[in-house]
């Protein structure tokens, strides 16, 4: 049912050729720093795997992986927010209300698909997807209909691309027992069989394909088994929501496959790992002890060989001797230069050791600083991971909430999701840092200057936005510092009027009833102004 009605076993036999070279790289690449993430072809479970001499590639891809994760998926914060069309938000922003009421009820989604995404402990298998990436620059992610999420490695799909890059095809080949499949398809997979291998179904193993590809503006899907379609597995999706995510590292115009993070720095894990095995090998040659006896000597070599710790023993000191390699200058000279490649290894993959150093005072800004321009370096990558994955991944769970009816539809073409952390985030850090020596300048001149001249609460507005703070509803605007000026000026004018009627009413009694008003007056004080005149006129009148 493909787009060129080949089955699927042979277009995927026609794609693998294609992806070899892509595949053998990638597992040059994880020899070099966790072999267990791409073994070579025909290895199984039980085969050992091939141990490298260091521990910087697998520090390296584990720490960069885990800095990408805690970026592109932050704990407990939305990564994303809906926003609105500027048409519209002009026409809510002439309403009075209407706005708040359309972020809020946003703010609702968007907290409901966070949920979501937490509850479906993604975390773990994006995290395995992301060192995939790092190594062989290659990685599948697959969303089912109902819920979790699956890592397909390069050894298990294959995919065509247009040549702007996006997806054209994309099929999955699974080897498993036909006993884990539901008694339809089994019966089904049993008739296509072989009659040789019908009756041990039990232990035999069937290849089968999960294929997707575009159609116009849908995706459709499938699975086929021994060239069957599987009955009921066929479903269609729309474009910005499709279940199947394939990654890349860097994307290359005209090829379908992309290449890896570690392939750029090949050379120095390649030649690390050459000196590390050198120098493990010099130093348990020269860690051997072997001594040696003049045979022309007094001293037996078998007194030596034999004696026992602070054993007394016949013989001449100047007769033994100890073998040594006398290679400690060559030995420096190698471990000086894998120290540099590590270094330089430490920078690639973003360790914190690398940025800091040597030195007593070691200032937290420094480090900060430097930590900020190592992250720029993977502002190519935040911005391909926001364009393959992050929108994908929040379209297609908004996607299966909604068929869920769990959330509703948003208007098509109003309402869209936007990624605020990524190469977002590095943006708002710039501006942030900006903010911070901008106001360092001006604390050099007088306090009252500053006030006059600097806007505070536009101020306040930018350096929440630069933390990524949603600042609806949480700074004043300037309506509402209007009111509330209003309203205190209008509380000191009642004051005022309250004060002067008490005055009033004590020079209209005079001294006699002095006593007497001054309860009045303290009575009076959460009096109405109006209810007060009329006591004072009161007061007045049995005077006179």
């Amino acid at each position: 049912m493909l787009a060129n009605g080949a089955s699927c076993a042979s277009r995927y036999e026609q794609l693998a050729a294609e992806r070899e070279t892509y595949l053998n790289r990638a597992r040059e690449c994880a020899k070099l720093t966790i072999p267990a993430l791409m073994p070579d072809s025909g290895q199984s479970a039980g085969t050992i795997l091939h141990t490298p001499y260091q521990g910087i590639g697998a520090r390296g891809v584990n720490n960069l992986a885990s800095k990408l994760l805690l970026s592109l998926l932050p704990p407990n914060t939305p990564f994303f927010r809906f926003i609105i069309d500027d048409f519209t938000a002009e026409e809510l922003a002439q309403e009075q209300g209407q706005r708040a009421k359309v972020d809020e009820a946003l703010n609702k989604i968007e907290r409901s698909v966070q949920a979501e995404i937490e509850s479906q402990n993604l975390r773990s298998p994006i995290f395995e997807a992301l060192k995939q990436l790092v190594v062989s620059g290659n990685v599948l992610i697959y969303l089912p209909k109902k819920e979790g999420a699956r890592v397909f490695d390069m050894r298990r799909y294959v995919v065509k691309r247009d040549p702007m890059g996006d997806p054209l095809q994309i099929i999955i080949k699974e080897t498993i027992n036909p006993m884990a499949l539901d008694d339809d398809i089994r019966e089904l997979v049993m008739q296509t069989m072989p009659r040789n291998e019908q009756k041990s179904v039990s232990d035999a193993e069937v290849d089968v394909y999960t294929a997707m590809y575009r159609d116009n503006k849908k995706w459709r899907l499938y699975q086929e088994i021994n060239g069957t379609v599987v009955p009921k597995s066929e479903g269609s999706w729309a474009i910005d929501k499709s279940p199947m995510l394939p990654l890349r590292w860097t994307r290359i115009d005209g090829e379908d496959w992309g290449r890896s993070y570690v392939e750029e720095y090949k050379g120095d894990l390649i030649s690390l790992e050459g000196i590390s095995k050198a120098i493990l090998e010099a130093t348990a040659a020269s860690a051997k002890v072997v001594f040696m006896v003049n045979p022309n000597g007094t001293t037996r070599a078998r007194d030596i060989a034999e004696a026992a710790n602070g054993a007394i023993v016949s013989g001449n000191a100047n007769e033994v001797t100890v073998l040594q390699t006398d290679k400690y200058q060559d030995m420096r000279v190698a471990r000086e230069t894998a120290q540099g490649i590590e270094q330089r290894l430490s920078f690639a993959f973003l360790e914190n050791t690398a940025v800091q150093r040597d030195g007593e005072r070691v200032t937290a800004t420094e480090i900060r600083r430097m930590s900020q321009q190592l992250d720029d370096a993977l502002g190519g990558s935040f911005s391909l991971m926001s364009e393959e994955f992050q929108l994908p991944l929040v379209n297609r769970v908004i996607d299966r909430m909604v068929k869920q009816r769990r959330l509703p539809a948003l208007p098509k073409g109003v309402v869209k999701p936007s990624i605020v952390t990524g190469l977002e985030a590095l943006g708002r850090g710039h501006d942030l840092e900006k903010l911070e020596m901008f106001l360092q300048g001006l604390q050099m001149l007088p306090p009252e200057v500053i006030a006059q001249h600097l806007n505070i609460s536009d101020y306040i507005k930018r350096r929440g936005t630069s933390l990524g703070i949603d600042m609806d509803g949480l700074v004043k605007s300037a309506e509402q510092l209007q009111q509330e000026q209003q309203a205190t000026q209008q509380q000191q004018q009642s004051q005022m009027q309250q004060q002067g009627m008490m005055d009033m009413a004590g020079k209209a009694v005079g001294g006699a009833a002095g006593p007497a008003v001054n309860a009045a007056s303290e009575i009076a004080q959460g009096i109405d102004p109006e209810m007060l005149q009329q006591m004072a006129a009161q007061l007045t009148e049995q005077t006179e």
